[in-house]
């Protein structure tokens, strides 16, 4: 880091252990990501309730080149838990900005179209034709909208294809957006 690490602990008395935790994990960030320019973290005991116990606020501030990560954790009753949640938070971001530098994009399934070719509704699935001339199984826990029972043979839906153990499956099925149908 360019500039040292800053802990701040406000409202209870200092602790070594926790000082000695923080600066590990500090130390894990910035091998993770080589680029880090500085790290500020603030611990605090926010007001006590007689029913709640001992409550703790962990804030992380962080520099890499071009952005600033934050990330809170309230109201947690174990420093330790606090302090685990908000660094990993600050990890997923510090990981999300590595792979926006590499140009990596995270890529989303391609929804498609057909229609509703079967409905075995006592038993809680159906089949749909794609314009390929496939049928793919579906199950009434992967229909979004309308519910599985309103659902009518000949329905044009969209759908996403998963491969399962059993073979491709259409999952998030919605009924009423149209494409080029079979």
């Amino acid at each position: 880091m360019q500039i040292p690490l800053q802990i701040t602990v406000r409202h209870m008395p200092p602790s070594d252990a926790l000082e000695a935790r923080i600066r590990d994990q500090a130390a894990k960030l910035e091998e993770f990501h080589p680029h880090l320019i500085s790290c500020r973290v603030t611990v605090e005991e926010v007001t006590r309730h007689k029913q709640q116990g001992r409550q703790f606020q962990v804030r992380i501030d962080a520099h890499v080149p071009g952005r600033e990560i934050v990330a809170n954790r309230d109201h947690h009753e174990d420093v330790y838990v606090a302090l685990r949640d908000a660094f990993g938070a600050v990890t997923r971001q510090l990981e999300e900005d590595i792979r926006e530098k590499r140009g990596d994009v995270k890529l989303h399934a391609v929804p498609q179209h057909g229609r509703v070719a079967r409905l075995l509704a006592d038993e809680g699935y159906g089949f749909i034709a794609t314009p390929d001339g496939r049928e793919l199984y579906f199950s009434r826990e992967n229909v979004i909208e309308p519910s599985f029972d309103r659902l009518e043979v000949g329905a044009a839906v969209q759908f996403i294809e998963e491969a399962a153990a059993e073979g491709p499956q259409a999952k998030r099925v919605t009924v009423g957006k149209h494409g080029p149908l079979p």
